[in-house]
């Protein structure tokens, strides 16, 4: 039963990104909103891929969460680097809230699994993370970049969110 628990609690962190974006999706967003989103983003599963790779069983999972921690930590650097060129200051925003909140959220109930309940829960919210962020990037992030270097930026990474989602949904279907 406590395991259930913890699995509504990452669903309804997910939810809330869901939620969150869609209502982003109806609103314009800044370069320098957009900027708070990726990094955040980023951060969150950088910051769960640190914490799978310590406690996971799964040899794949490790692996799964230490390509996670090294692509997600590369684009924050692109990122960073991009808008410190181009002298913007990242603005949080609603989204940028609301995914470090969710981040925050899983971690806390993943901290409470162990063993193959953890990877399983580690790899459902990547599944569900990579759809979340690659519908942002789709209808939030890109159609609302106003520099051409940024909007470049966000084409260049989406198939490497593609590319983890793919993965992530193999690994689930393995976890069965």
């Amino acid at each position: 039963m406590k395991s259930m628990t913890l699995l509504r609690s990452l669903a309804a962190g997910c939810s809330l990104l869901a939620l969150t974006v869609a209502a982003h999706a109806a609103t314009a967003v800044t370069d320098a909103q957009i900027a708070a989103i990726v990094v955040a983003a980023n951060q969150v599963d950088v910051d769960a891929g640190k914490l799978a790779a310590d406690k996971a069983s799964s040899s794949e999972v490790k692996g799964f969460a230490n390509t996670m921690v090294t692509d997600h930590t590369a684009v924050n650097q692109s990122a960073v680097g991009l808008v410190t060129k181009l002298k913007v200051t990242p603005e949080a925003n609603d989204t940028s809230r609301a995914l470090t909140a969710g981040g925050d959220e899983n971690l806390a109930a993943l901290r409470k699994l162990r063993g193959k309940e953890f990877d399983r829960a580690y790899v459902d919210h990547e599944v569900t993370y990579h759809e979340q962020v690659l519908s942002a990037i789709d209808t939030v992030l890109i159609p609302n970049a106003q520099n051409a270097e940024l909007k470049a930026l966000l084409v260049k990474v989406r198939p490497a969110f593609v590319a983890h989602l793919e993965h992530a949904k193999h690994l689930q279907a393995s976890l069965r």
